[in-house]
């Protein structure tokens, strides 16, 4: 049995990746019994597939590509799908405008003028999105699998935005959209601030996403997956729009799923519900999951912004085992290297800037963990890049990516890209999470078989010291150190 172990650490905000082989000893070889500061390791006990890792591919992130000159361009390819990068294979994108995109749009301009919806079309993605995807195709290493989500009907299909019910704690305690929400119109139907579908619209919007997904296919773009609603809960100040169970539950049953299959699809794409934040996962699942539906429904995808909620995931795969569960969402609350979503307005800077990415990286790496330990086979991050502002997009504020495209068409990798790598450069499709037990709560890990019989272990050491242990599998010993703020894969053959 041999065993690397590859580390990744910060000096000065600099990302600094360590790696050196570890010895590997008999346990009928120590000194004595060995009991404390162990990790065991039980790899004939396996749990859910992990199928793989990818990134959002928004209207910002085609924009800032087509920013880039050829070299930056290739590179910035490579770095996510290249052999050498992170070896993504799930892409999610937006069906018409999301809050990431530079202006709001549809693909019928207006479709009560059109029911037919014979002026429909892609183009607009065609500006931006679709070169970059298939740039990203060519490049690819991993089989390529494409995310359909939207984030609301056409405007004219909607009920006027509601006077909000659920508040800042839809992104989490202490984010306040109000701070630079601009006064809503509550008499007219948007895109954006929320607002329901009408139920005389319902089959056409299920026209409406089949057509969507349809005309992708065309393109050559392999779509296999489709979420009913981007934050099904959530009436944001940007393209929104708010469904309760039963009213997605009618939508899927009566319209949604027949269309797909009178068209054609259902053998293709598989639908997910769902699409928002751990806390409510349990909820929403068991309205929306019965005899009828059960089979209309592929996976339950989730984002991040609640908190962990591990345990909502357990009792999701508990309850709903054939299930896939798939984090489609998470970024850091604040532009890169910024401490609050108002900072790119306001100038206001607080802890460093290497202090916040590392804290963006670290939370990343707690999340995947709990994530993966509680049953997760898909993961897929929000943007692949952003601007420093963590723009642009059509609406003020921005958040955080992994990658910060610079004004001059340069970009800089943040720690957080290099955290996201150990999981998708290590687990590889088609691992099988194992069994582990720890000592103690001074390293989070998680454990995976690969398809080739290696091994992959993810320790992740948050606190401020060292820490020492030795991993235990099948009569044999790997003594590691974990540096304090770090992250490390020990790559196990």
């Amino acid at each position: 049995m041999n065993a690397k172990q590859i580390t990744t650490y910060a000096i000065g905000g600099k990302a600094i990746v360590e790696e050196h082989i570890l010895s590997v000893t008999s346990e009928a070889d120590e000194p004595k019994h060995l009991e404390s500061n162990v990790i065991n390791l039980y790899p004939d006990l396996t749990f859910q597939e992990i199928e793989g890792f990818g990134g959002a591919l928004t209207d910002t992130v085609g924009y800032l590509y087509s920013k880039m000159n050829e070299t930056d361009k290739k590179q910035f390819l490579e770095d996510h799908f290249g052999k050498d990068g992170q070896h993504y294979r799930f892409i999610r994108m937006h069906m018409d405008s999301c809050d990431y995109s530079l202006e709001e749009y549809q693909a019928v301009a207006d479709p009560i003028a059109d029911p037919e919806l014979t002026t429909f079309s892609i183009e607009r993605d065609r500006t931006y999105m679709i070169p970059l995807l298939k740039d990203a195709m060519a490049m690819t290493v991993e089989p390529f699998s494409v995310l359909l989500s939207p984030w609301s009907p056409p405007k004219q299909w909607k009920t006027p935005p509601a006077r909000p019910k659920n508040d800042a704690s839809v992104y989490g305690a202490g984010f306040d959209l109000s701070a630079f929400t601009p006064e809503i119109d509550y008499d007219t139907p948007s895109r954006c601030h929320g607002g329901s579908l009408k139920k005389e619209y319902y089959r056409s919007w299920a026209l409406y996403l089949a057509k969507y997904v349809q005309a992708y296919l065309d393109e050559g773009i392999p779509v296999t997956m489709m979420t009913l609603q981007n934050e099904t809960i959530a009436a944001t100040n940007w393209d929104s729009c708010v469904w309760s169970a039963k009213e997605q539950k009618a939508f899927l049953k009566d319209h949604l799923y027949p269309v797909f299959k009178e068209a054609g699809l259902t053998d293709t794409v598989g639908l997910y519900i769902w699409d928002h934040n751990k806390e409510r996962v349990v909820e929403f699942a068991r309205e929306m999951i019965d005899d009828e539906t059960a089979g209309m429904i592929e996976g339950i995808a989730f984002h991040w912004y609640s908190g962990d909620h591990f345990e909502s995931l357990d009792m999701a795969r508990t309850l709903f085992p054939d299930k896939k569960l798939m984090g489609s969402e998470c970024c850091a609350l604040h532009p890169p290297g910024k401490t609050s979503p108002f900072a790119a307005l306001s100038g206001m800077n607080g802890p460093s800037i290497a202090e916040v990415e590392y804290e963006d990286a670290a939370a990343y790496g707690h999340d995947i963990i709990g994530d993966l330990n509680n049953g997760m086979n898909r993961w897929i991050d929000w943007n692949l890049c952003v601007d420093k502002n963590g723009g642009p997009r059509h609406v003020s504020s921005g958040f955080g990516a992994p990658v910060c495209a610079n004004e001059d068409g340069t970009y800089r990798i943040l720690l957080t890209y290099h955290y996201i790598g150990h999981f998708s450069r290590f687990l590889l499709p088609g691992a099988k999470r194992i069994g582990h037990s720890r000592c103690d709560d001074k390293a989070e890990l998680t454990a995976a078989k690969n398809p080739d019989g290696s091994l992959a272990v993810v320790l992740l050491n948050r606190g401020q010291a060292d820490v020492s242990c030795a991993i235990r599998m099948n009569g044999q010993i790997i003594r590691i150190t974990l540096p304090s703020k770090t992250i490390s894969t020990i790559c196990i053959a």
